[in-house]
């Protein structure tokens, strides 16, 4: 058996492409439009692991709320420098739901509300205004 994917539905293509490849620095590997089925599937990939891709689903014209439901969980990225990446999504204008106060460790959501958890690659010494920054919201 091999893993090959994580599809998670978008209400936005721009917005979403924006967070998870300008933001997170993933990339698009391949884009298929279905007319028939009237949806579109985007499938991303990190740098590093590019075989565990994560599919973004839009289906044209739906309305349907997708909700914020728990039980999915979150997606999970390591990351080479978690105190760069946070300030690069809040430059952009994302809330650190859950700051990396021990510079191993955070929190965000995507514009479609999934959450995503960062994990620093090995500990940084806590450092501020993360250190003692509250939690945001719910991830």
């Amino acid at each position: 058996m091999k893993y090959l994917h994580t599809m998670i539905r978008i209400r936005d293509i721009d917005a979403n492409l924006r967070f998870f490849c300008e933001g997170l620095g993933l990339q698009e590997k391949r884009r298929m439009e279905h007319a028939a089925g009237k949806f579109t599937l985007i499938f991303l990939a990190a740098p590093q692991s590019p075989e565990a891709e994560l599919e973004l689903t839009y289906n044209w014209g739906s309305t349907e709320d997708y909700g914020s439901a728990r039980n999915f969980g979150h997606l999970a990225f390591r990351v080479d420098d978690i105190y760069a990446t946070c300030a690069r999504l809040q430059a952009m204008g994302y809330t650190i739901n859950r700051p990396p106060r021990d510079g191993h460790m955070a929190f965000v959501r995507s514009p479609d509300l999934i959450s995503v958890e960062l994990l620093q690659d090995g500990h940084l010494p806590p450092q501020e205004p993360w250190a003692s920054m509250p939690n945001t919201g719910v991830w």
